[in-house]
């Protein structure tokens, strides 16, 4: 979500059917079990429940197209075995003193999984 976007409520005009809003912010919010990545902006669009206006129906507009735009993206997994990396970084102030990558003993199925 773009942080320079503001929304507050009552900001613009009411949407007409609040109810596709409401249902599809309901499917987005179902849907963060296993994108984790879409929480936040979810949470926040989900604030506007009781009466969405134009403003709100285009930033869950915008969720949906980073969805559509991330279909194909993995979780950092391989595409030789599919099993997914992670790793840390240690640092002295800015420093980069020593860092590590393994990769994960199973295949993650979702990006919750592969996160956890």
């Amino acid at each position: 979500m773009d942080p320079n976007v503001k929304l507050l409520l009552n900001q613009g005009e009411p949407l007409l059917d609040p109810e596709r809003y409401r249902q599809l912010v309901g499917k987005l919010n179902y849907l963060t079990v296993t994108c984790l990545d879409i929480l936040f902006a979810v949470s926040v669009v989900s604030q506007f429940l009781n009466s969405p206006c134009k403003e709100h129906w285009d930033a869950v507009i915008r969720i949906v197209r980073y969805i559509k735009g991330a279909l194909g993206k993995d979780w950092a997994r391989s595409p030789i075995d599919r099993r997914s990396t992670f790793g840390f970084c240690i640092f002295v102030r800015d420093n980069l003193v020593s860092w590590k990558s393994k990769k994960q003993n199973v295949v993650a199925r979702s990006s919750a999984e592969a996160e956890y």
